[in-house]
């Protein structure tokens, strides 16, 4: 073994030269890897909210709308519609979007603006809260988004020529679910390049204080965006995508590589200060640490990959990257660090002494000593944790208010707090029902009935409307008082022909045939009601509106063939996210079971002892219950940056149980009495994953001013689960081997 790392040394240029190479090629290959932007993608494809979501998207052509809004005193006025008709006609010039609903069309215009119309206001009252406000000094304009196959131009640029167009606009602002999410996936991709680097700039700053050597510094940081960059080349090789899950992967991987670079640290100074050349020091480093950082590297990779058992697919391609990534620290490990250790020597090759570093040798022997003498009651503390965050985590909710996932300054949660307060709503969802070839009076009735219900049962909707409330509010009383069917039918197609002739699109949107299926005729709803509102109240009203389609639709006294049989339609971007959150943790619990299974097993082949790889998984869950189980009992909700933070948390203390148990078994193979050799390891690991910890939280800090909510949950989740974790493995882990291990009775 001794001549394998003689020669690994005697490599080390070659060895720096083909890794120069291969990152230069993988960043270039990296640059290939796209982002998937889709929020439809973060659900299962089985799902039924997606089956509902395209289902509806095949027949009306996409259900996606932004809502734009400006202040204009004069808007019921010839010069207020003017300048709707022009801001519309600015929106509709844009590729990427299919029509604008606006009051300023010619056949509604004459009637809003006819003072002795009839229609002019019941259309006011019908269109209040969708197109202006009750005071009518708001004006909005729902605006319908091409579906993403039928046009080049991405959503991003889309959103962001929209929001040039009203910011231009008196307190212009644009609200609607296909905004929030581009905006959340802006601010990951952002949050994920700032991780990159700022947070190796803070771990620098961390690793110089502490080692005081420049050259370390620089090692730790190539070591972590070597490996970031090779693993964004094998996923665009592999055709994989980034994610608004993703942006954990820098973290990860930065756990990985900071805490092996920093074991390397204390290990190499131990054997320098025992006189051994750098050479030498380096290769016996390498000979002790080797095994524990492979095993380290595998076990995550492990437990990563029990996220393929998701059906989610971002979730499943996440779980890819991050074994993926586990794996490729290690090879960069072993390519990089011979020739940066010592090119250059012996200039700064030599890390300094920590300071205090003889105080906290001397705490860490304490701490042993304390477990050795209390370890009845340590552990009656321990298991009243575990029983108290056990009790918190089913008391777990999710957060299903999508604007709760930034800051509250952001523009987004502005516009969406301007909007609800003066306009009543800006979630829009959609229910879609059997209609005739061919709209009718008869129909037109049955409909509004089904609204009325609606409004009366679901207060949380703040408007229901649809073709029938515009047929209804433009047909002459005189006609709707005809005896006659033939007249009120006549009246309504030659009303829908204009309508049709002036709003084709928006037409196609509301009554419309499946193009799967052509005899079969389908009508829209167009629901709105406040983004901004708790789970709870969400699921009740979308269970609520389920509940009164359904019965509509089998209370149907028409014949079976002049409506089609199929399930009526309750969809829309409002429905997707308010269970975007559920979808994310509905496998959570299971891949994070299968985690622990996977890396019980591969621990088990590690230390070739069962006892020992369950007795490392004690002190790793443990931390990520109490980290839940505080979210439960502080009344915390789960976000996405809390939904994953049990299946990805494992790796974060396993690495530190690896090193700390290989010690042990390294310290009594080498004649060590058990107790002495458990103080041994409690200095030398324990150091180790304290600065490693130290290092960590010091870089994440840099989550917390991103301007995405789950990113700074994540950012501080991590922080307290490493802590969690480091606890466990210099309290927890020595309590349990000194009870199960060494015996009461040792000393």
């Amino acid at each position: 073994m001794t001549r394998l790392f003689d020669q690994w040394i005697a490599l080390r240029w070659p060895l720096l030269t083909i890794g120069i190479l291969l990152t230069a090629g993988a960043m270039y290959l990296g640059q290939g890897l796209k982002f998937d932007r889709s929020i439809e993608n973060m659900f299962a494809p089985d799902d039924p909210l997606i089956e509902s979501f395209e289902r509806f998207n095949r027949i009306f052509g996409g259900n996606e709308v932004v809502l734009g809004v400006y202040e204009d005193d004069q808007f019921f006025t010839p010069a207020g519609m003017d300048r709707v008709e022009k801001v519309r006609a600015e929106i509709e010039s844009l590729d990427g979007v299919r029509e604008v609903l606006s009051l300023d069309r010619p056949m509604i215009r004459e009637f809003v603006l006819n003072p002795d119309s009839e229609a002019g206001p019941k259309i006011k009252h019908l269109f209040a809260g969708y197109t202006h406000n009750e005071d009518g000094n708001i004006v909005a304009l729902p605006i319908q988004l091409t579906p993403k196959r039928d046009t080049d131009v991405s959503r991003v640029e889309l959103i962001e020529k929209l929001r040039a167009i009203f910011s231009e606009l008196p307190n212009g602002m644009i609200t609607g679910e296909p905004v929030m999410v581009v905006d959340g996936f802006r601010y990951v991709e952002e949050d994920g390049n700032r991780l990159g680097w700022a947070t190796s700039l803070l771990l620098a700053c961390v690793i110089l204080m502490v080692f005081r050597s420049v050259r370390w510094v620089v090692i730790a940081i190539v070591v972590v965006q070597v490996t970031l960059q090779w693993t964004h080349a094998a996923l665009a090789i592999s055709g994989l995508q980034l994610s608004m899950v993703s942006s954990m992967l820098t973290a990860i991987v930065t756990v990985i590589g900071v805490a092996t670079v920093v074991h390397y640290i204390l290990r190499f100074r131990q054997y320098r200060d025992e006189g051994q050349q750098p050479k030498v020091a380096l290769a016996s480093a390498s000979g002790y640490l080797l095994a524990p950082v492979f095993w380290a590297c595998a076990t995550d990779a492990v437990g990563f990959s029990a996220l393929l058992i998701t059906n989610v697919g971002p979730v499943h391609d996440f779980g890819i990257m991050m074994a993926v990534g586990a794996i490729l620290v290690l090879p960069a490990v072993l390519i990089f660090l011979p020739g940066m250790v010592l090119i250059g020597c012996p200039w700064d090759v030599d890390p300094a002494k920590p300071w205090g570093d003889e105080k906290l040798g001397r705490g860490l022997s304490h701490t042993v000593d304390g477990i050795v003498r209390r370890p009845i009651l340590i552990s009656v503390c321990i298991l009243f944790a575990f029983a108290v965050s056990a009790w918190g985590a089913a008391r777990l909710q999710v957060e299903s208010d999508f604007t709760k996932n930034f800051r509250e300054s952001t523009p987004i949660v502005q516009a969406y707090s301007y909007v609800e307060d003066r306009m009543g709503g800006a979630g829009v969802w959609d229910v879609a029902i059997p209609a005739p070839e061919g709209i009718n009076w008869a129909y037109v009735q049955e409909v509004r009935q089904l609204e009325e219900r609606l409004r009366s049962e679901v207060p949380e909707l703040s408007k229901v409307l649809s073709l029938a409330d515009v047929i209804d509010a433009t047909l002459p009383s005189a006609i709707k008082n005809q005896s006659f069917a033939f007249m009120k039918n006549a009246s309504i197609g030659v009303g829908m022909k204009s309508l049709n002739k002036q709003m084709p699109e928006t037409m196609k949107s509301l009554y419309a045939p499946d193009p799967a299926n052509p005899e079969e005729y389908w009508f829209r709803i167009m629901l709105l009601s406040k983004e901004r509102q708790d789970a709870q109240t969400k699921t009740e009203a979308i269970a609520k509106v389920r509940e009164i389609v359904a019965e509509y639709c089998a209370q149907k006294e028409r014949p079976a063939e002049e409506l089609p049989a199929a399930e009526p339609i309750v969809s829309g971007f409002f429905v997707l996210l308010t269970h975007l959150i559920d979808s994310l943790v509905r496998d959570q619990w299971r891949s994070f079971a299968l985690a622990i299974c996977g890396i019980g097993v591969t621990m088990t082949l590690a230390f070739r002892s069962l006892k020992l790889a369950l007795l490392a998984l004690v002190p790793n869950v443990l931390p990520i219950l109490m980290v839940t189980g505080a979210f439960g009992l502080f009344g915390y909700k789960i976000n996405m940056g809390a939904a994953m933070i049990a299946a990805v948390s494992m790796g974060l203390g396993v690495d530190a149980s690896i090193h700390y148990i290989y010690g042990f078994q390294r310290s009594i193979q080498a004649g060590s009495a058990p107790a002495a050799a458990l103080v041994e390891v409690q200095q030398s690991v324990g150091k180790a994953v304290i600065f490693a910890t130290m290092a960590l939280i010091a870089g994440f800090s840099v989550l917390c001013v991103s301007d995405f909510v789950p990113t700074i949950y994540f950012g501080v989740l991590v922080g307290l689960t490493m802590l969690g974790a480091l606890a466990g493995n210099l309290v927890i882990l020595p309590l349990l081997i000194k009870l199960f291990v060494l015996g009461r009775s040792s000393r």
